[in-house]
């Protein structure tokens, strides 16, 4: 029996920016995930590493399970109701 270990790399998430257009790849870290109690509080964001605009986009039930899984930093948001 042969052991070996598989080193896997840091989990990278596809993003682009609307302003600049710009693709590229972020790791976890470079992303935040909010979850509110509707689909319009629920979001993920991240700066854009080419011209730094601060990008805001809406996160359905597959991206929230997908960055939460992936280790992505999330805050939920409580309403105030």
């Amino acid at each position: 029996m042969s052991e070996f270990s598989a080193q896997v790399g840091p989990i990278v998430f596809r993003a682009a920016c609307p302003d600049c257009r710009g693709r590229f790849e972020l790791t976890a870290s470079a992303l935040r995930l909010a979850i509110g109690a509707s689909r319009r509080t629920t979001f993920y964001s991240f700066t854009c590493p080419e011209c730094g605009s601060s990008v805001r986009k809406p996160a359905g039930e597959r991206i929230v399970e997908l960055l939460s899984c992936g280790g992505v930093r999330t805050l939920r948001l409580h309403s105030t109701v």
